[in-house]
């Protein structure tokens, strides 16, 4: 049976997915039954989906040591409810990004409002940082802190992705949480190829320049359509993919940053 290979070319790392389909395919593939899915099983393939598209606009948008902040609440300031949050946040972002205008910069940004268990609300959010970010933040969130904490791009963000998307069903210290992205946050058409007269994909092959980051590397079977598929990262080594150069890391992405918000939440 034939597989499909589609290739995202990011900025900070390529992304492949590997997949047969019925549509190319020839006799002799062995196809699992599709099994309908549960309502738990629905939730983790939107949050697999959700972080996927986060860690695609971090690829291509971001970039070491823009900011992850975190806008705190007082607590006499504590919105009622979570459209009142997203109102709040509307309002500071507008300002953010007309103080961003006058500066001659563009604005992105990916946030998660967030109420845990106990009522303790705040918002993650990652922003492209300009000169005086951490001030016009301030001036634009009158309801409490702000603390802002430099990037680390170690395993192409892949760990933030998964942190700024996350809901009460990944971390049961969460009520509610509302994840949402600037709209100018496009991300590359993948390329597609299709494969009409191979079995299977081959071992994988790593581009000079690059290695693959093990820890992104997923293989099984699909239980939409009942047959395999496999993805993974590459990502670039440091030093221009000299020989010898180092690393990036891997599962360790943001892993300083995550930590210090944890103690927060």
């Amino acid at each position: 049976m034939a597989f499909t290979k589609k290739i995202y070319r990011l900025k900070k790392g390529i992304e492949v997915e590997e997949y047969h389909s019925a549509k190319y395919g020839a006799p002799g593939q062995e196809r699992r039954p599709k099994k309908k899915l549960t309502p738990e099983q629905m939730e983790k393939q939107n949050q697999t989906n959700r972080e996927k598209k986060a860690r695609r606009k971090l690829r291509e948008h971001f970039q070491e040591e823009d900011y992850f902040s975190d806008l705190t609440y007082r607590k006499d300031a504590r919105p009622p409810d979570m459209e009142a949050a997203k109102e709040q946040f509307s309002k500071c972002i507008r300002q953010v990004r007309k103080e961003y205008r006058k500066r001659g910069y563009e604005l992105k940004w990916i946030r998660n409002v967030e109420v845990g268990t106990k009522n303790g609300w705040h918002i993650h959010v990652i922003i492209n940082r300009i000169p005086d970010t951490d001030i016009i933040l301030q001036a634009a969130w009158p309801y409490g802190k702000v603390i802002n904490t430099l990037m680390y791009e170690k395993g192409g963000f892949a760990d933030l992705a998964a942190y700024i998307t996350k809901t009460p069903a990944t971390d049961p210290r969460l009520r509610e949480s509302d994840y949402s992205a600037s709209r100018n946050l496009p991300i590359p058409e993948p390329e597609k190829k299709i494969y009409r007269h191979w079995k299977t994909w081959k071992e994988i092959k790593v581009p000079a320049g690059y290695y693959l980051d093990k820890s992104s590397v997923k293989e099984g079977i699909n239980p939409y359509t009942g047959y395999r598929y496999r993805s993974y990262s590459l990502l670039p080594l440091q030093d221009g993919g000299k020989k010898g150069g180092k690393r990036s890391g891997g599962q360790a992405a943001g892993k300083s940053v995550h930590r210090d918000i944890h103690k927060r939440a």
